[in-house]
């Protein structure tokens, strides 16, 4: 990985746990002072109801480095939902930010010049989950999450591999599809 940078970009799908528990975080990680610093400021000003954007906290008052910014991809309705979102999800977003520099995906000495938007998928159905198990769920995100930064860190995947791989990769609900 070079670490001379403008943006890059990732994702991920990881599910395996009880329904509702999926993550499946996009991330762009760039640098704060360009393209990627004005975009980050401007995203995190722009507060739209239901689309809140919030920066990934540990704790109540801990960010995590490098500064990420979380958006959800559903619209957010009810309360239950907001402190899922907001707790269990945020925290196992920020931890697995911390993974990633732990594991020298992104470079220690970068944290405080990066900055990471995740696009956070957060199924609605857990708000009506009464045993909704909540260590499994920060455990998928956390691993999603440092998984799409990876990716995107590593250019994964690689158009090389696209190319090779494009007549045999069909779409998971498009086949659900062409299976009726």
């Amino acid at each position: 990985m070079s670490n001379n940078f403008v943006m890059k970009v990732g994702e991920s799908l990881l599910g395996g746990g009880p329904p509702g528990t999926a993550a499946e975080p996009e991330v762009i990680v760039g640098e704060l002072d360009g393209p990627f610093g004005t975009a980050f400021a401007t995203l995190l000003g722009n507060q739209i109801k239901g689309h809140t954007k919030v920066l990934a906290l540990m704790n109540t008052d801990v960010m995590v480095k490098p500064a990420t910014i979380m958006v959800s991809k559903v619209t957010v309705k009810d309360d239950k939902y907001t402190n899922i979102l907001m707790g269990t999800v945020q925290g196992a977003i920020s931890n697995g930010v911390l993974d990633a520099v732990r594991e020298g995906i992104i470079p220690k000495e970068k944290a405080n010049d990066l900055g990471i938007i995740v696009a956070v998928w957060l199924n609605p159905s857990v708000s009506n989950d009464e045993n909704l198990d909540h260590k499994i769920l920060f455990d998928i995100h956390r691993k999603a999450t440092t998984s799409a930064i990876k990716k995107a860190m590593d250019n994964e995947p690689s158009i090389d591999w696209l190319l090779e791989n494009q007549d045999s990769i069909v779409h998971k609900y498009f086949q659900k599809e062409l299976d009726k």
